[in-house]
């Protein structure tokens, strides 16, 4: 970790968890100090090794606000996060376990293509949603923004689906030769709709006060204590609740699926442990250095001392499980992942759909995807080195389990 600080440029120091200042995008380092310029900053900007450039704010950037959340802060894919559970089976056996339809790896990822919806897809009927529809008997709570409204009966088409992008579902290898489930999504459509709508907000608003923050700067806020902060909190809780619970929703079907096609072809029970949903895309009220403030991490982990999170690399690499140690200079935070090194339209021009798709195969991973034209927007080589990230924060956690993928549903 090393800080940048120059008084004469900056309000706040900035702390960034990478080798060197080479290694950080010239635009995400320019991202950085507009928001080490914020009047309202707590303490200093951290960038966690993944970093990249963002819209407004850096992707794995965290900061602590006093009395103000930034809607870009958070990111319009609001409580975007990961889903984790444990099996006892053998990958070997999954691998040696033939079919009709190929080996059992295969059958799996098969049955999870056709019955999880993938990128802009829905369920035609509406599923069973409890923060859904908790919130329909708590609607006074919204009321404030009404044009919402509509969002949350969508939102019952959306739940258990799968984003597009680098939302994934994976079937995963660890040390001990052991299945693993690992999955990332978010709030869907549902919160990106709620991301767009508070930022429109808090833009104009901004201008109408003449706020202290420069337009170009792509961070307009909102006072927690405004009638306009209060709903964007209302309204932001509830996305992040229901990506929970579409995490959730997809790990169980995942599950079913699992354990139903090693049951038919194996006659083997599986037994399911150490589940973990956790988001990396959200703001909360939290007390670091004696003080309550507004730590927004967009694209970052909570990493608190003891507490289990989930690190994924990009598809044919390694994923991690990590135990965090409470570092207070991060916020208690770490990365979320291995942070893009192409943007998605250099990947496509760098990397093949052949090539991509011949790295997986020599890898013995089995890929899931309805359209491959896009395949190298997520290829491992359009993503920093995951081992090289891991190694730049070993403050901030302790590694648990190390995973790697054998089979990915991709939308």
């Amino acid at each position: 970790m090393f800080v940048q600080y120059q008084k004469d440029k900056q309000k706040f120091p900035i702390k960034i968890w990478c080798s060197n200042p080479e290694s950080v995008d010239e635009n995400c380092l320019e991202q950085a100090l507009h928001l080490a310029n914020l009047p309202f900053i707590y303490k200093w900007v951290a960038l966690m090794p993944d970093t990249h450039m963002g819209k407004g704010m850096p992707i794995g950037g965290v900061i602590a606000c006093n009395d103000v959340v930034i809607p870009n802060a958070v990111g319009v894919d609001i409580g975007c996060g990961m889903g984790f559970v444990q099996t006892n089976i053998p990958v070997k056996l999954l691998k040696e376990t033939v079919t009709g339809s190929g080996n059992l790896i295969k059958v799996i990822v098969g049955n999870i293509q056709r019955t999880i919806p993938v990128g802009i897809s829905h369920y035609k009927k509406p599923q069973e949603s409890e923060v859904l529809s908790r919130a329909k008997q708590e609607l006074q709570k919204y009321y404030s923004e009404s044009e919402l409204l509509p969002e949350i009966d969508e939102g019952f088409f959306q739940v258990g689906t799968l984003g597009g992008g680098n939302h994934f579902i994976e079937i995963q290898e660890d040390e001990n030769g052991l299945a693993c489930i690992m999955l990332h999504s978010g709030s869907r459509h549902f919160g990106n709709v709620i991301g767009q709508h508070f930022n429109r907000i808090a833009k104009d608003l901004n201008e109408k006060y003449w706020s202290q923050v420069p337009g170009e700067y792509n961070l307009p806020f909102l006072p927690v204590d405004s009638a306009e902060g209060k709903s964007y909190l209302h309204y932001m809780n509830l996305a992040m609740d229901f990506a929970y619970e579409n995490r959730a929703v997809m790990l169980r079907k995942v599950c079913e699926i699992f354990s139903e096609s090693v049951q038919k072809f194996t006659g083997i029970n599986t037994e399911f442990s150490n589940k973990i949903n956790c988001h990396h895309n959200y703001a909360s009220l939290e007390n670091h250095f004696g003080k309550d403030v507004w730590v927004h991490r967009k694209g970052a982990i909570r990493a608190t001392e003891g507490e289990l999170a989930i690190i994924p690399g990009a598809m044919g690499s390694y994923s991690y499980i990590v135990k965090g140690k409470g570092n207070p200079d991060s916020f208690m935070s770490s990365s979320h992942g291995a942070g893009r090194k192409y943007s998605r339209t250099k990947a496509v021009e760098e990397f093949s759909v052949e090539s991509v798709m011949v790295d997986l195969k020599n890898q013995g991973v089995v890929l899931g995807k309805n359209n491959k034209s896009d395949v190298a927007e997520e290829s491992r080589f359009a993503y920093k080195d995951i081992n090289e990230v891991m190694a730049n924060q070993t403050d901030l956690f302790e590694p648990v389990k190390q995973l790697f993928t054998v089979g990915v549903v991709k939308g």
